[in-house]
Formats: structure tokens, C-alpha cells, sequence
């Protein structure tokens, strides 16, 4: 443990991403969420660590950090939630997809290998951030692993998909952004309207389901109505495919 500024608190929980720390910050955050200390204001998941923020008028740094101890004993007690798998619709290539020409070209594969190999596998969001509803993903094959533009655009559409580095994401928003731009999704991952307004929710796994452009309009007209609901589905381990 740390201090975080001067109203904060920083747990690490290890050094690398991996699920087995995942599950460790995800066990944490349910305790947080049960325990509901007063003076406790919000808590930040990340890969590796999570950050609590707190009311030092309400609550000393020596208080929490003992709290925390407390807490740490009975990680191994708690039973989280069974994760589920969100299909996501992606239309790939094309003008959704200015950069799928790109990577396949830098791993030495067509645009349709790229594409099954980058919806053949269920990505476990491991955190949500730059942006209210993007999720950060762990899973991707090293197959279709491929750098960051070099010069970043100055606009991303939201429900855009990308590829940086061994990472993938979904932009949730518009923004300026450098990840490889291979699809988009005509889901809205996030929607102030909607409750809950982020689609998506760290610890559980998403699974991208190309579609054409025909389809990738029909369900965008569903999502804009407000009568299209993603198919969910119970993350079976033992189903999953291999991202090696």
C-alpha cells in the first residue's frame, strides 16, 4: 500500500495483467462495495492496482489503510459474481475499419484472417477507462498484434474497435485517438440516457460477432429506437478459444 495524492490510498495486487490479479482487484472491489465504509468516496480498478479516495475530514490515512488490512483477510472468503460474455456486433474493414488493411499487412496475414482471429476468442475486460465505458481488453493474439498510428486521428467515431500494440479496445465516444482502427460496433457502450449508462462492466468477457454492412444498419436503427439488446451469454471457461 501507498498514498495516493493526498486523499488517496493505492493497493497493488501484482505486477503483470493477468486474470488471476484481476480476480484478486475484482474480490477487493466487492468487499468495498459490501463493507460501504463511511468516508470512502470512490475506488479506481486498474490493471494491476486498485486506488481508493477518501474524506480525510471522515476518515484518517492510518484508519483506512487498517481497513484495508481487515479487508485483505477476507479476500479469499468471497464469492464473485459468474461472468458473462457480451456479443458484440462488429462490421470489420471499409470505412468502419480504415486500418484493417494495415495490420493484416504488418502481420503477414489477409484482412479475413484478421478478422476471424480477432472475433475467434472471448476478451476479458480487465478495466473501463480512458473514457466513460471503454473497456480494456486481455486476450488478443499476438497474431494481430500491430503498433500505434504514428501520427494519432484527431477524431475516432464511437463504437469504433482497435488494436494497439497486443491490446484491443472499443472507442465509447468521439475522440482523438492512435489505436488501428479495424471495425466498429453500432452498439452505444455509452448512453447518459440509459440506465445503467455503460454498456459493458469490468470482469466480465466480450465476444466480437462480425456482421456485414447491411446488418451493421439494421441493427443500428435498433439501437437508435432503443429495442436492441445484445446477446448475453454465461462465460463457460472450458469453451473458450486460444489467444496464443
Amino acid at each position: 500500500m501507498s498514498a495516493f495524492g493526498d486523499s488517496g490510498l493505492r493497493i497493488q495486487f501484482g505486477e503483470t495483467i493477468s486474470p488471476k490479479t484481476n480476480q484478486r482487484i475484482r474480490s477487493f472491489a466487492v468487499l468495498l462495495e459490501q463493507e460501504k465504509l463511511h468516508g470512502i468516496l470512490e475506488w479506481i480498478p486498474t490493471y494491476t492496482a486498485l486506488s481508493i479516495v477518501y474524506d480525510p475530514y471522515v476518515i484518517s490515512y492510518a484508519e483506512l489503510e487498517q481497513f484495508v488490512l481487515d479487508l485483505k483477510e477476507k479476500m479469499t472468503r468471497i464469492n464473485l459474481p459468474k461472468a458473462d460474455v457480451v456479443h458484440i456486433p462488429t462490421c470489420y474493414g471499409g470505412d468502419k475499419g480504415p486500418d484493417l488493411a494495415q495490420v493484416a499487412d504488418h502481420n503477414g496475414l489477409t484482412e479475413e484472417e484478421v478478422v476471424k482471429i480477432h472475433s475467434g476468442t472471448n476478451y476479458l475486460i480487465y478495466m473501463m477507462g480512458f473514457t466513460p465505458g471503454f473497456p480494456y481488453l486481455g486476450g488478443m493474439s499476438k497474431k494481430i498484434a500491430t503498433p500505434r498510428l504514428t501520427v494519432p486521428r484527431p477524431k475516432i467515431a464511437p463504437g469504433s474497435v482497435g488494436i494497439a500494440g497486443e491490446q484491443t479496445g472499443i472507442y465509447s465516444m468521439e475522440t482523438p485517438g492512435g489505436w488501428q482502427i479495424i471495425g466498429r460496433t453500432p452498439l452505444k457502450l455509452y448512453d447518459p440516457d440509459r440506465d445503467p449508462p455503460i454498456l459493458l462492466k469490468a470482469g466480465n468477457y466480450v465476444r466480437f460477432h462480425p456482421v456485414s454492412e447491411e446488418e451493421y444498419k439494421d441493427i443500428l436503427e435498433t439501437v437508435r429506437n432503443g429495442t436492441f439488446h445484445p446477446h448475453v451469454e454465461p462465460y463457460r471457461e472450458e469453451e473458450d478459444g486460444c489467444a496464443g
